[in-house]
């Protein structure tokens, strides 16, 4: 009892325990307050009133994976599936967190969004017990941390960003402990984190590298030879995931066009090309800022707050360094080569993800890439020690222009409250799914567990957008295979599905009336057909 209370009273631990419960509340309070200012609660977020179509793959995936351990119909795009199971494109370790909170607690449309705040609750009052931040740094990581919206917007959805904000800060506050008071506890937890991440999304690895330098300095030999252990194990992880467990999406997820030019153009053409793409590709970028700062643009406000943050983070990193340069040997001198090395790092991961960016992405789907590398960056900044905090104000400047006096576009910053004629529609389509539907048992899994979602049809002449949000009332275990309009037309003989929704009224609509296929139900937006 006695080692407990002298424990507790080293350091003012009781301190701490406050700003770490203070800290921890930061999630709640900005989704309660985000809520309120909407006249809504809550309970009231409702996934199929959202406009983000990913949430849906997502949804009903962790829905199959909680019930029966995976989907029971293939998931894919213009009918592909993976080569074992049946899950989409992305890994499904981006959604492990949600299975087991599915399977611990149930799965319904609010799961995600509790999920979500409770792991980055998690994540703040971890970093908080582990970093030992001042108040004045409790502060500055108040301020940024509600004036950076992704984290309320990002909380109140079905998409799984906020597992990577969470898993690293977490990996950030092991990583500062650490340089505080060295274990290789910190350092396995680091690689266990840093590893999923890099499972999660293969951009990831820079990661790893902190906690294998680490390791390196702390015992050379053992530590070289363990990193190229633990990296080799998560490459080849990453590879049978992709391999086996991933389907096919419409298009290559990343390029490696700026890597084969060298085997097809040689050394000299190679480089040509290599500069030639950030070029033009870094053109684009620079547009999509210029429309952020003007319009309002998303993904140009990403870029905008991604290269803020970025260069203050190189700004400083220099800064100190040269602060160690001249400083004198001391306790602060430890403190501030502390720090130099987690900002460093950082920094050196936003030029790598950059880079990365320009070379490997489609600039608008990869925008929403550089949210994990800021909400990082949000905890970091807010540890700089630096004369009136000037970088940490402008940051937040920046922030409250692009996040919130210019998130104009509902698409991207409105959180999705239910409606009535919403709901009510998808418990309608709930039950013609439950009653017409029927999940077949055997050789799963199958096609005949599945769904197409033709994506958009040909309305008198006029391009429509099928009412994808209807498909949450999809039974537990269905799959479904996402196709676009040509695909449907050029192999409408060849089909694979069981059953086809599309657009009610459309051309492909007419299509399956002509070939006779069965109707299940239809309304104002959609049709559903069972082929054989």
């Amino acid at each position: 009892m006695d080692k407990f209370i002298n424990w507790w009273k080293a350091d003012k631990r009781y301190v701490l325990l406050l700003k770490t419960l203070l800290a921890g509340l930061f999630p709640i309070i900005g989704c309660v307050v985000y809520c309120a200012m909407q006249g809504r609660s809550i309970g009231e977020v409702y996934l199929p009133g959202s406009e983000w179509n990913d949430e849906l793959f997502y949804y009903k995936q962790v829905e199959a994976m909680v019930e029966f351990g995976y989907p029971k119909g293939y998931f894919g795009f213009n009918e592909s599936h993976a080569l074992k199971l049946s899950y989409a494109a992305w890994s499904p370790v981006l959604v492990f967190p949600w299975v087991l909170w599915g399977l611990v607690f149930g799965w319904n449309m609010l799961s995600p969004i509790i999920c979500n705040i409770v792991l980055l609750t998690i994540a703040v009052a971890g970093f908080v017990w582990l970093v030992k931040p001042t108040w004045k740094q409790m502060g500055i990581l108040t301020l940024l941390f509600f004036l950076y919206t992704p984290f309320v917007r990002y909380m109140l959805s079905g998409m799984p960003e906020i597992i990577c904000f969470s898993f690293l800060i977490l990996f950030y506050g092991l990583a500062i402990s650490f340089l505080q008071k060295e274990s290789y506890g910190k350092i396995a937890w680091m690689l266990v984190f840093s590893g999923l991440l890099t499972l999660m999304r293969p951009y990831m690895l820079v990661f790893m590298l902190l906690p294998m330098a680490f390791w390196i300095r702390k015992n050379k030999w053992q530590g070289i030879i363990g990193s190229l252990a633990v990296s080799g194990v998560v490459g080849v992880t990453y590879i049978l995931i992709k391999h086996y467990l991933g389907a096919e999406y419409f298009a290559p997820l990343f390029f490696t066009d700026w890597v084969t030019a060298f085997f097809e153009q040689g050394l000299l053409g190679g480089i040509r090309y290599f500069f030639g793409k950030l070029y033009w590709n870094g053109l684009g970028f620079l547009q999509h800022m210029n429309s952020g700062i003007q319009d309002g643009l998303a993904s140009g406000a990403f870029f905008s707050g991604y290269v803020v943050m970025m260069l203050v983070l190189l700004w400083q990193s220099v800064a100190d360094f040269g602060k160690l340069r001249k400083g004198e040997r001391n306790t602060e001198e430890k403190n501030l080569r502390d720090i130099l090395i987690i900002e460093a790092h950082l920094a050196f991961s936003f030029v790598a993800m950059l880079f990365a960016l320009l070379l490997m992405y489609k600039l608008t789907e990869g925008s929403k890439h550089l949210l994990t590398f800021m909400a990082a960056g949000v905890f970091i900044v807010s540890l700089m020690r630096t004369k009136f905090y000037k970088k940490a104000v402008l940051i937040g400047v920046v922030f409250a222009y692009f996040y919130s006096y210019m998130a104009i576009d509902p698409y991207d910053y409105q959180v999705p409250f239910v409606e009535e004629s919403r709901q009510a529609q998808v418990q309608e389509w709930e039950e013609v799914f439950a009653e017409k539907l029927t999940l077949v048992e055997e050789n799963i899994p199958n096609y005949d567990n599945a769904i197409i979602w033709v994506f958009s049809d040909m309305v008198d002449g006029q391009s429509v957008t099928n009412k994808w949000q209807l498909y949450y009332g999809l039974p537990n275990g269905f799959g479904i295979s996402c196709c676009m309009r040509d695909y449907i037309i050029a192999n409408f003989d060849s089909l694979q599905n069981r059953y086809i929704g599309t657009v009610s009224g459309g051309e492909i609509d007419q299509m399956c009336q002509n070939a006779g296929y069965e109707e299940l139900g239809r309304d104002a937006d959609l049709v559903v057909y069972q082929r054989y």
